[in-house]
């Protein structure tokens, strides 16, 4: 019996202090999500922002990588969006045009410490949609070449080349420094990537007429089709997917290959994956372009604030908090990714990483992808005509009729929708 009062004391005393918890804590809560292992790091920033906001709470909802988008579809369908979100900066028109994204000009006018001209522009401009501005970047990646900076040099060239030509040249070098059973450059046929990398060089934009039809037969992007055919037709790159290659990191170490169009995490891979034999004979630089230093897409994460939140000016707070450069760098610091302001790169932490300064470099030419929800689709018939372009299937111009016409099918929908905007149809 009196064991049996204990245990009723206790948990009449548990109920108590939770209920208490419940009236004490008046806190304004702000749901956070955010894709994959960013979503479980950034819960190390919040202590920080809560202790300069006692009345605001952070509540953080990790989405898994590979789902993060259906997710985010789903809730907006049951009317169940978080207040504030990190999505990617391809999905910003499309929850634009589902008019599920809050504008944000005013308030980044009001925000002294977001100065939009710290910002690399191509990674702000991915969050203007038709001139209004729905996202603020979080972290920005971008591609370029790693490369054997020792068999490079074996084959005679000394600096990194800057123009196709230069590149040309340089890959033909190796080529032949390596012999018929190795390669000068991995293009994985999996990937749209590098492809797609060389193709936004142009002058010429991805899509044409307000992003009604595709503009791949536009004599930019042909040449880049062109340019990619003769890595394979020289036998530079192998016709192989990265599945198809045992482990990049070993294949690289051993000299497999010596050039790799990849993102800036891998700079932690190769200096943790690659034997030290080679730790010092590998490096990154710019993307070379036709005629100089070359564009790339411009990749990351971005902040959105949803439309139908109570809680806006809370969040708002905490974007703001986020985007502060000393934030960057801690985040940096625990992710690895790359701050989208310039003043981040300031820091030691940067400018004092040689691998790092290519990236630097690099984003300041990094561009948007086409700003139309059917982007990622098109990218996908990217990847898969630039297959079979590399396999000889297709000529350069059979390449680019044919992406035309499949960028051209999948923007069907966006034609009528445009088209009935137009003519002011209800």
């Amino acid at each position: 019996m009196r064991i049996a009062c204990r245990v009723a004391g206790a948990v009449l005393l548990v109920l108590t202090l939770v209920t208490c918890a419940k009236t004490t804590d008046r806190r304004e809560v702000v749901r956070f999500w955010a894709m994959g292992f960013e979503g479980e790091m950034v819960v190390r920033l919040i202590p920080e922002f809560e202790r300069r906001h006692p009345g605001i709470h952070i509540v953080v909802q990790q989405m898994p990588l590979i789902s993060s988008h259906e997710k985010l579809l789903t809730a907006f369908a049951g009317d169940a969006l978080p207040d504030v979100c990190a999505i990617g900066n391809t999905w910003v028109s499309e929850f634009a045009l589902l008019g599920a994204l809050a504008p944000l000009d005013r308030r980044i006018a009001a925000t002294p410490s977001m100065q939009v001209s710290d910002y690399f522009p191509g990674a702000w401009d991915t969050g203007v949609i038709d001139g209004a501005t729905y996202a603020v970047p979080w972290y920005v990646e971008t591609r370029l070449p790693f490369y054997r900076r020792d068999l490079a040099e074996q084959a005679g060239i000394r600096t990194p080349p800057r123009t196709w030509d230069e590149w040309k040249r340089a890959l033909a070098a190796v080529k032949r420094e390596v012999g018929p059973r190795r390669y000068a450059i991995l293009l994985p046929l999996n990937e749209h990537e590098p492809l797609l990398n060389l193709g936004i060089q142009a002058e010429e934009p991805l899509l044409r007429d307000n992003g009604r039809y595709g503009n791949f037969r536009s004599p930019g992007f042909k040449r880049a089709l062109a340019f990619y055919r003769e890595i394979f037709d020289r036998h530079w790159a192998p016709l192989a997917s990265n599945t198809q290659i045992a482990n990049v990191w070993d294949e690289f170490g051993r000299g497999y290959f010596s050039y790799y169009i990849n993102g800036p995490w891998n700079i932690a891979e190769f200096r943790k994956r690659l034997p030290p034999q080679v730790q010092s004979a590998w490096m990154t630089m710019p993307l070379p372009g036709e005629k100089g230093p070359g564009a790339s897409v411009a990749g990351g994460a971005s902040f959105v604030l949803f439309n139908h939140s109570p809680h806006q000016d809370a969040a708002w707070k905490f974007v703001a908090y986020l985007s502060e450069p000393a934030t960057q760098l801690r985040f940096h610091t625990v992710t690895g990714n790359l701050p989208p302001r310039r003043s981040a790169w300031e820091a030691r932490a940067f400018t004092a990483d040689p691998y790092a300064r290519a990236f630097r470099d690099q984003l300041e030419r990094a561009k948007p992808a086409p700003k139309v929800p059917e982007w990622e689709r098109i990218a996908n018939e990217i990847k898969l005509v630039g297959e079979q372009l590399a396999n000889g299937r297709l000529s350069v111009d059979e390449a680019a009729a044919e992406l035309d016409r499949r960028a051209d099918r999948i923007l069907e929908k966006r034609r009528w929708m445009l088209d009935r905007q137009a003519a002011g149809a209800p």
